[in-house]
């Protein structure tokens, strides 16, 4: 099948709540305009300087995501255009973030990466810093107002069983839902971003309103 209808195929499958990113990292400028055509315009990369050379070549009216682990001396590449930015783990990020965003006259939606799964390389909060940081966040508004906590973001364990996998994603629902009563200006937990192309259905079940989906749409890399 090709990308548009690939592409075409999973929309289809997604309920009107849940907002696909088409994970575009390592693939050609031309693959991405295949999958425009096809109506897409979120579109989540890994490597900022990968994602600027996009950026640039491509129309303006895409939603550039970054979905990586991001180095704070990066921030400043993406700062101009970044529509939303998925794994941030820690204050000091936040904080250059908000920093390259008042440079730009921009807010910049974030999301926190919290770590959800058994293995130990992934990235990502756990509750206390969550708390920490949120807490910090929301009473230091006027300092930190060129950014957006707009919600959380994790990754599960990279494994075959579903029952680990839905245990995960259901440990982050109820942190998600926990932090959701909270309601200040640069801090609105709307959107759950976790599932890719192996679980994302598990993922929608299980409360996910955003999806992370790049082989199932472009192939393998």
């Amino acid at each position: 099948m090709s990308i548009k209808e690939n592409l075409l195929k999973i929309k289809s499958s997604l309920p009107e709540n849940v907002t696909l990113v088409a994970v575009s990292k390592t693939k050609p400028v031309a693959d991405l305009l295949e999958a425009y055509n096809a109506g897409q315009r979120i579109f989540g990369e890994n490597k900022i300087q990968e994602m600027t050379e996009k950026w640039e070549q491509m129309p303006k009216d895409i939603q550039w995501h970054m979905i990586g682990h991001i180095q704070t001396n990066k921030v400043k590449f993406m700062a101009p255009y970044v529509s939303l930015i998925h794994g941030v783990d820690s204050l000091k990020l936040l904080h250059e973030i908000n920093k390259q965003a008042l440079k730009n006259n921009r807010i910049i939606d974030c999301l926190l990466q919290i770590h959800i799964a058994e293995e130990e390389t992934k990235f990502g909060l756990d509750e206390e810093e969550l708390t920490g940081i949120i807490r910090f966040i929301t009473q230091n508004g006027v300092i930190y107002k060129n950014i957006r906590i707009v919600g959380l973001m994790g990754m599960a364990t990279f494994t075959d069983n579903q029952i680990q996998i839905k245990k995960e994603f259901e440990h982050l629902k109820s942190i998600f839902d926990n932090y959701q009563k909270l309601n200040t200006e640069n801090c609105l937990l709307n959107t759950l971003s976790m599932g890719m192309s192996g679980d994302y259905k598990l993922a929608i079940a299980c409360g996910s309103t955003m999806v992370r989906i790049g082989s199932s749409i472009f192939g393998g890399r």
